[in-house]
């Protein structure tokens, strides 16, 4: 029988460990000792040896590293930790009225833990890891049904079909499985390959918009997601290509094991921003020098993609759309890098939206009125050349600038004349001769 207060997590078909809750609901976390070991769970290492190696396990964070030890409900480390997997604000309410759950990160953690950002899967004890993939796939009738109730689908789904998705953040969005342009909803906790993201009725210029500002990074040189904007109907929506995932040679989706970094320093997703709180640029800055594999070359992406911010209007790139990738190599060397980047949004062409920065620069929290002195400042508080800090905000504002007007051809001969995207032009065109001057 399922003890309500403890859940397993699992990496494939392997036991991590274990979630509990106190009596004030408050979440801990231990290691399974096999997981630390090597070990297996009926005891024996058989299996290891005759591989060669012990199969030891990897720190689920660089928060929680791995030992024998408890992480306490009463340090919070995990529950900030594991909470960081959920949706938050009015998707989280959706997702609590429509399963009739209690609203905790626990309760939650146990219906949707299944398929999260990452490599893990939290799942009740009496329940391992399916090895069978089940998926269903969504007529088109479906698909804009989907996307008329904008990714939510608890509420129509049998219980015995029911997928176990969880997407943090706020914005209305659904996991599935693409494959040969046909869209599968994953049931139980079979792992997805792409996030599709849908219009909002205050905001329905947003997929297109996301995709452009996506494509103009990648213009100009910066790693991002794959995306594409997708109709259904008269409906867009974004379908991006999770960059956690990969397939093998068997054509069958793997988990990458991923943490954002308000997981990676310990920070709760409430303090994503770091006006409320959260991490600054400088501490990312300083997390990719020590977490990445290759730090010459993440520490250059990450400084482009804050300039980036600045210049192509995105005031949303918080800690939580910053994440740590781990990539198997082999045996012995695992990479760590800093993850293609996701969620680059023109921000700034949307009205209501707050234009203030997520991360100041130099303490500079307003794009329009940031100078080389600001730039300046956020140099030396990440220890790097001013120098090499001001070329780098120079190239990149050329960059844009030669790089938008083709953009949009590219993009309007894909997906049609798209008019709105005039503001994204406005917002750049404006903030990088402003830079630019000064």
């Amino acid at each position: 029988m399922s003890d309500p207060d403890i859940l397993n997590v699992w990496h494939e078909q392997r036991l991590v460990g274990q979630l509990w809750r106190n009596t004030t609901g408050a979440i801990g976390f231990r290691y399974d000792p096999n997981w630390i070991t090597g070990g297996f769970a009926d005891g024996t290492e058989a299996r290891a040896a005759r591989h060669g190696r012990r199969d030891c396990g990897f720190a689920v964070s660089r928060s929680l590293p791995l030992a024998v030890r408890e992480f306490a409900p009463e340090e919070g480390t995990a529950q900030r930790w594991f909470a960081n997997l959920l949706p938050e604000g009015a998707v989280r309410e959706h997702i609590v009225r429509d399963l009739k759950l209690p609203n905790t990160d626990f309760d939650l953690l146990r219906a949707i833990g299944g398929e999260c950002a990452g490599a893990l899967s939290i799942l009740p004890v009496d329940r391992q890891p399916s090895g069978q993939r089940q998926y269903r796939p969504l007529t088109e009738k479906d698909l804009a049904d989907l996307a008329a109730r904008r990714g939510q689908i608890y509420a129509v789904w049998p219980a015995d079909e029911r997928p176990r998705l969880s997407l943090a953040g706020a914005q209305d969005k659904c996991p599935v499985l693409v494959h040969d342009d046909q869209v599968f909803l994953p049931q139980g906790e079979a792992p997805s390959s792409h996030i599709l993201k849908f219009e909002l009725a205050d905001y329905r210029h947003l997929p297109a918009y996301e995709t452009f500002t996506t494509q103009l990074a990648a213009a100009i040189g910066l790693p991002v997601v794959d995306i594409s904007l997708r109709s259904i109907g008269k409906t867009r929506y974004a379908q991006i290509a999770r960059y956690d995932r990969l397939w093998d040679e068997r054509g069958e989706v793997q988990r990458l094991h991923q943490e954002d970094f308000c997981q990676a320093l310990g920070y709760g997703h409430e303090k994503k921003y770091q006006e409320h709180g959260g991490p600054s640029f400088a501490q990312c800055y300083r997390l990719v020098q020590e977490a990445s594999s290759e730090p010459a070359i993440d520490v250059q992406h990450l400084l482009r993609w804050q300039i980036f911010n600045v210049l192509a209007g995105n005031s949303d790139g918080h800690a939580k759309n910053l994440s740590l990738l781990h990539l198997p190599d082999d045996a012995t060397r695992p990479q760590t890098r800093l993850a293609p980047f996701y969620d680059l949004v023109c921000t700034r062409a949307i009205e209501r939206i707050d234009y203030h920065l997520a991360f100041d620069v130099g303490g500079e929290r307003n794009p329009s009125v940031i100078t080389s002195a600001h730039w300046e400042a956020l140099a030396r508080a990440c220890d790097v050349r001013p120098q090499f800090l001001g070329n780098l905000v120079r190239e990149t504002a050329a960059a844009l600038l030669e790089n938008l007007g083709p953009s949009r051809e590219t993009f309007e001969a894909r997906y049609g004349a798209y008019p709105a995207l005039q503001r994204i032009e406005k917002v750049v065109t404006t903030q990088c001769r402003r830079m630019m001057k000064r």
